[in-house]
């Protein structure tokens, strides 16, 4: 991959990231609208001097946090964590687009990082920069999501298990027993590894027990996409009883498009409805049976980072280099109100 200098990378990232500043354990950061999925956003956690011991530079590339809840309690989570108070000195750049992740990327590694942290806007085209971080000395680290790439060129990846996620949702939906499935795929931003996990074990039960797929389309996590895309089907006249959305944005503008219709959905009514992440306010339609099934997708990674690094500042071997967060799927018929606050982000 071609180095670039400071100067060229500087100008680069200004084109597509907005720059500004946060203060230590701040909420979400402003991104670009998760509308167009195409710019980004750069903040800097400033350093105020950690008390005492080294303190470690760390870039972070995220997708927009106004994607989704799951996407803004993350945020939020990470910000709290890597903060000065912490001793962290800690950058972060936003995009839904792989390009504008690499680009920035490319400028942390010029910026002298000690640890690069990334979650993927899609699982490919990872391997030039993170070569190069190694070259450089600097520990890269996943989070939320995998990349296709080898395991030589990480420290560490912390993940959600997204093809099990799939898989319980699927399942699930297969047990509900209907006698004919037709179903509205609202798909997530394409080549993220949310979407292929999610996605991939719904086309495989489909294709294996004859579900009829009414329309499959991303929504890019996005309500008012999603809305559009059931209203769309609703004005043709297509026969469906089955949302499968894989957030719960798009779960929500699903939902208000059979309002605006008038067709019932959730516990023995027309039409179910899943959703993925597990927000509060999604496990709630869940206990009042406006919803089918939700899915968790865990958000809060700064915790295991951190301790991934100061093992690593300590000289320790990891025991393993993979680590899965532990997930459920929640049911309409069984959820709790103590599931509701226990789980919901």
């Amino acid at each position: 991959m071609k180095k670039f200098g400071k100067k060229i990378l500087a100008t680069a990232v200004a084109a597509t990231m907005a720059l500004g500043l946060v203060a230590c354990g701040a909420g979400s950061g402003s991104g670009g609208s998760s509308d167009s999925g195409s710019s980004g956003s750069s903040d800097t956690a400033a350093d105020s001097g950690s008390s005492g011991g080294k303190t470690i530079k760390v870039g972070i590339i995220n997708n927009d946090p106004n994607e989704s809840g799951y996407r803004t309690a993350n945020d939020k989570d990470l910000k709290a964590m890597f903060c000065a108070e912490n001793g962290y000195d800690a950058s972060f750049a936003y995009s839904l687009k792989n390009d504008e992740q690499i680009t920035a990327a490319q400028k942390f590694i010029q910026d002298g990082v000690d640890y690069l942290l990334l979650s993927a806007a899609d699982t490919s085209g990872w391997d030039s920069v993170l070569k190069d971080a190694q070259d450089a000395g600097i520990q890269v680290i996943l989070f939320d999501r995998t990349i296709d790439a080898s395991d030589s060129l990480y420290a560490a990846s912390i993940v959600s298990d997204m093809d099990k996620e799939g898989e319980q949702a699927a399942n699930w939906l297969k047990d509900q027993g209907l006698s004919e499935y037709n179903i509205i795929h609202l798909q997530g931003v394409m080549g993220s590894a949310a979407q292929q996990g999610r996605s991939g074990a719904l086309d495989t039960l489909a294709k294996e027990n004859g579900w009829k797929i009414v329309t499959q389309q991303t929504a890019e996590w996005n309500a008012e996409k999603a809305q559009q895309i059931v209203q769309s089907v609703i004005d043709s006249g297509e026969k469906f009883n089955v949302i499968y959305a894989e957030n719960d944005d798009m779960a929500k503008g699903a939902v208000e498009a059979l309002d605006k219709a008038n067709i019932s959905h959730g516990v023995g009514k027309d039409v179910i409805v899943m959703g993925f992440d597990c927000n509060k306010w999604a496990l709630e339609e869940l206990l009042n049976k406006n919803w089918n099934y939700d899915g968790q997708c865990n958000p809060f990674q700064a915790s295991y980072i951190d301790e991934v690094i100061k093992k690593l500042e300590n000289g320790e071997t990891l025991s393993e280099k993979t680590i899965i967060m532990e997930e459920k799927g929640f049911d309409a018929s069984t959820i709790t109100q103590e599931d509701v606050d226990n789980y919901g982000i």
